[in-house]
């Protein structure tokens, strides 16, 4: 019996993140979603992901402090943030942060 791999998709954009769980879901991937930061990490408290896909821009809770939280809480977990500020600082920062990729929007 296989298991289905969660990915938890974390963007406040509601079209890029039904339109990600989507194509993950069409992969075969469980998808869950979050609109911001604070909804992300409560869905990480609930429940491990092997993969977030995270905006670095969002309410309540930022990206960064998402990832922060992330990787003391589950350091195995893979992270790709997405963001609109594609330059290289902001990319610097997550990868320092622990993010494992980088991906500019419109991805």
């Amino acid at each position: 019996m296989s298991t289905t791999v969660s990915i938890l998709v974390a963007d406040d954009d509601n079209y890029l993140r039904a339109s990600l769980k989507s194509q993950l879901m069409d992969e075969g991937f469980d998808v869950m979603e979050a609109s911001n930061g604070a909804d992300a990490i409560s869905l990480l408290k609930s429940k491990t992901f092997p993969l977030v896909i995270l905006d670095l821009k969002m309410p309540e809770v930022n990206g960064m402090g998402v990832l922060k939280f992330l990787k003391a809480f589950s350091p195995s977990t893979r992270v790709i943030v997405l963001t609109s500020y594609a330059d290289l600082a902001h990319g610097t920062a997550a990868a320092k942060e622990g993010a494992d990729d980088f991906i500019s929007k419109p991805y």
